[in-house]
């Protein structure tokens, strides 16, 4: 056999690479092929319930958990109100306003309906870029106006994950610092930066991939406590977080972002003086102050502000969400003082998005801010608060799996715990039996909404009654009774 002689070098002479042939590509089919699209897209009925399991099984992904989880979710057909109904007619109370987003229900006030078609008729998208939008400024406007005054500036992303990339950004940009401090017991969003901005186990899965986020604890931490009362527990803390501060060193930080009340960690309503306490921390060692009211926002706990809770409490960013367009579409908001909006007259904000400033969705959000202003759900929220306090102590009260609850507004949660006495498990799981017993009690009793133990939370969209409100609550009670006989109480 004879083979190939390969070249030859001298000494100190030119390097001689190995000789390697490209690999072939071993090819497959690529080409669109009208043959595999079915029909049944055509139909104008609605498909069984047997063929849209089968769609589900073979093409749907879930998010966050594993896609088994949602094998048997119900498949929901209608919504009336506060109440979701499934294919078999079933009905569920939103408990949760979905994943805190509904906050206006199902009856989609006519505004909006006309709004949004009149804007798909006239003109469906502007990139915000090229052109300008009469809707994105008269938004922009009433943003300005429902905001405290000095914050001017305004970005509308298309949901809060974004929103709070974007403020991380603008903050970075505008001072020339890196770090951003967040809290453990916390979630901003669901991108890299975002996730590892989040305190939660969430930002186990992206936060390898995130640099300049240090956390800082919360003053309700899981395992300790900062002092056996609300004023002693807000002085330490916010001495903890001033060492952790000049630890890090506050020329090195960008800004302090922080939920006004924290929202899937369990509805955290902060001790007196601690959010003020940080703010004016912020204010001594010149770091801006980002609020994420991504949750909290358009009046979920009975102002329209969370941060309107804390008594002379202004953010330098203010982010939000889902309240904003009652996830009728996909739109966030990112407000912005003055100054750091002047800032950007003449220097590029460094961050972007193709749907940024959608008309569609902000006709129907600006449509949607209006309604809540006009109908006075933010007071709905705060007149509904004493019942929502009054409904939990019933519940801590008859349950010995519940150990306490909070509510702010039509905002709330309880701490399911287990024979013990403490939380029935990590909010990262896994979860004992008796939980997926719990799930299955909820759902038969019509409650639909997010189950994350150790908590449950309470946030049914503002237009509720008072009446559904404690119809709801009954539910849940009933589901409870099974929850403290799966624990063995």
């Amino acid at each position: 056999r004879r083979y190939a002689m390969a070249p030859k070098g001298g000494v100190n002479a030119h390097q001689v690479p190995d000789s390697h042939p490209t690999p072939a590509l071993a090819g497959k089919p690529n080409q669109f092929d009208a043959s595999r699209v079915s029909p049944a897209h055509w139909d104008e009925g609605s498909w069984s319930a047997e063929e849209i399991r089968a769609a589900q099984s073979n093409n749907v992904v879930a998010t966050w958990g594993p896609t088994s989880a949602i094998k048997n979710a119900p498949i929901l057909v209608r919504g009336e109100g506060v109440y979701l109904y499934d294919n078999t007619g079933k009905q569920y109370i939103d408990w949760t306003s979905q994943a805190v987003c509904t906050n206006l229900g199902y009856d989609v006030p006519p505004a909006v309906v006309e709004a949004v078609q009149k804007q798909l008729t006239e003109l469906p998208m502007v990139y915000g870029g090229l052109g300008i939008v009469e809707v994105r400024t008269r938004m922009a406007q009433l943003m300005s106006e429902i905001l405290p005054e000095g914050i001017e500036g305004f970005l509308f992303p298309c949901g809060g994950g974004e929103a709070n990339e974007a403020a991380v950004r603008i903050a970075r940009r505008y001072t020339g610092k890196q770090k951003i401090l967040t809290q453990y017991r916390s979630y901003h969003g669901g991108s890299t930066s975002t996730l590892a901005a989040t305190g939660d186990f969430r930002r186990w899965f992206a936060e390898q991939g995130a640099t300049g986020f240090v956390k800082m604890y919360n003053p309700a931490p899981f395992r300790f406590s900062w002092g056996d009362n609300e004023a002693k527990a807000t002085e330490v803390a916010l001495a903890a977080l001033e060492e952790q501060i000049l630890m890090e060193g506050p020329q090195t930080i960008a800004a302090v972002m922080l939920e006004s009340i924290v929202g899937a960690g369990g509805t955290l309503v902060p001790p007196k003086g601690y959010m003020e306490g940080v703010r004016a921390l912020c204010d001594k060692y010149d770091i801006l102050y980002i609020a994420d009211e991504v949750m909290v926002g358009f009046g979920r706990t009975g102002k329209v502000w969370g941060f309107q809770h804390f008594d002379g409490l202004v953010p330098d960013i203010v982010t939000s969400a889902k309240g904003l367009s009652a996830a009728y579409m996909p739109l966030a908001v990112v407000g912005m003082k003055r100054e750091i909006k002047d800032f950007f007259e003449n220097n590029p904000l460094g961050w972007g998005a193709t749907y940024q400033a959608h008309p569609v969705s902000l006709a129907c959000a600006y449509e949607c801010v209006k309604h809540l202003l006009k109908e006075d759900l933010v007071g709905n929220a705060a007149r509904l608060e004493p019942v929502m306090v009054e409904e939990i102590q019933k519940l801590v009260d008859r349950h010995q799996c519940v150990r306490q609850g909070r509510a702010a507004g039509l905002f709330g949660a309880i701490d399911l715990v287990g024979t013990d006495g403490n939380l029935i498990q990590p909010l990262q799981g896994p979860s004992p039996d008796a939980i997926g017993e719990f799930r299955k009690a909820l759902a038969d009793n019509g409650v639909f909404g997010l189950v994350r133990p150790p908590f449950l939370h309470c946030a049914p969209p503002l237009v509720i009654s008072e009446a559904e409100l404690r119809d709801g609550f009954a539910r849940v009670d009933r589901a409870l009774t099974v929850l403290d006989k799966a624990l063995g109480f």
